[in-house]
């Protein structure tokens, strides 16, 4: 048996249990995924040779020669420390400039940020409609950024999954205040969500680069093997430098709920974005021998445009320059900057702890009571 490295991994499993799992990832599982390569190594010319069949492959190089643009990537989290009394709320978004060449002036000499924070009344619910404000400001970061290309963490798409979930448990819970902070606010969000989708600007860029996707777009095209995802088959297949023929995405019913009392505020651009939505072009682009072949969701018009195009990918290329960083620059910045919000609610509930203790009058142990954590729930 292989024996761990570092036993304070397993200080609180079961012996037995480490056992069997360390005895399963090295015979059954080493075994299947060895399998796993092995197709991938004897099939890859085959389909490599389908994708140049079918015209999907393209080269950088083959691009219009364009300036390195300047970047920035945004990400959002959110989390919930769960009290006796009550729960403490925190969304945030922040915007991180990206690498810059030293002849350039940097926009940002700090990362820009917005965030949300209050105190809520229990509920299960709280989460869905928190993660459509973390959504809204990621949004509002990214369509205000001065920058050419902005990254966006996640799908296109993404945001409307959230804000349908947000508006929807919004309309059935009026009485929690983030639902009325996020009525608020949604028309901000969904006219920055608009903007993003439909730009045609030649100057602004905005990249959405999920980390992790189940998507099948060229796959199901040229009936490669189900149990293959179009990443992981492309990192295997396509060369540094080499990207694909931009690809429309596959279109599921995509729908917004719209609350009564702000449905004619927001109907319309709903409407619009919903539209927009079955214009997103996707794109994987390989831009170094160390990175996997990365995905890129963009609108029409800066996919089918060469020199736009030619920007994008320059732009990721500029940003892509460590082997231990598998994304932009920038979008790693920013993904290790909200990561920390979470783990931070301890030390927010100590600060309100300690500042009602010096000002309550009653017996000091029910401020310690009523602020026992039971747990911090979190996400991005």
């Amino acid at each position: 048996m292989i024996q761990p490295t570092n036993n304070n991994l397993f200080a609180d499993l079961p012996a037995s249990l480490v056992d069997e799992v360390l005895n399963r990832t090295q015979e059954d599982i080493s075994r299947e995924l060895l399998h796993a390569f092995e197709e991938i190594r004897d099939k890859q010319t085959e389909w490599r040779q389908q994708l140049k069949d079918a015209d999907l492959l393209r080269h950088a190089d083959n691009l219009p020669r364009v300036e390195i643009p300047t970047c920035c990537g945004a990400d959002g989290a959110y989390a919930i420390e769960r009290l006796l009394s009550t729960d403490l709320v925190v969304a945030g978004a922040v915007a991180v400039e990206g690498l810059t060449p030293p002849s350039e002036t940097r926009y940002w000499p700090e990362p820009r940020h917005l965030v949300y924070a209050d105190t809520e009344m229990h509920n299960a619910d709280t989460g869905s409609i928190l993660r459509g404000v973390m959504i809204g400001m990621e949004l509002t970061l990214a369509r205000n950024a001065p920058h050419d290309l902005i990254f966006l963490d996640g799908s296109l798409t993404t945001p409307t999954i959230f804000f349908n979930q947000a508006l929807s448990k919004a309309k059935e819970l009026p009485d929690l205040k983030i639902s009325a902070y996020l009525k608020k606010n949604i028309k901000l969000s969904l006219e920055s969500y608009l903007a993003i989708l439909t730009t045609t600007r030649s100057d602004h860029f905005w990249v959405a680069m999920p980390k992790y996707t189940t998507r099948r777009e060229i796959g199901e095209q040229l009936e490669w093997p189900a149990s293959y995802d179009d990443r992981g088959l492309l990192s295997a297949i396509l060369n540094v430098g080499e990207y694909t023929k931009p690809q429309t995405l596959k279109q599921p019913d995509w729908h917004i709920a719209i609350p009564n009392d702000i449905r004619a505020e927001i109907a319309d651009l709903v409407e619009k974005i919903t539209n927009a939505l079955s214009e997103i072009r996707v794109i994987y682009y390989r831009p170094d021998p160390y990175l996997p072949a990365l995905r890129l969701e963009t609108n029409r018009a800066t996919a089918e445009t060469q020199a736009r195009l030619g920007t994008v990918l320059q732009g990721v290329k500029s940003q892509c320059y460590s082997a231990g960083i598998m994304e932009p620059y920038p979008l790693y910045m920013a993904d290790r900057m909200v990561k920390h919000l979470p783990r931070a609610m301890p030390a927010f509930r100590q600060v309100v702890s300690q500042t009602l203790s010096e000002t309550y009058q009653g017996n000091i142990n029910d401020i310690f009571t009523s602020l026992h954590s039971y747990r911090t729930e979190s996400g991005r």
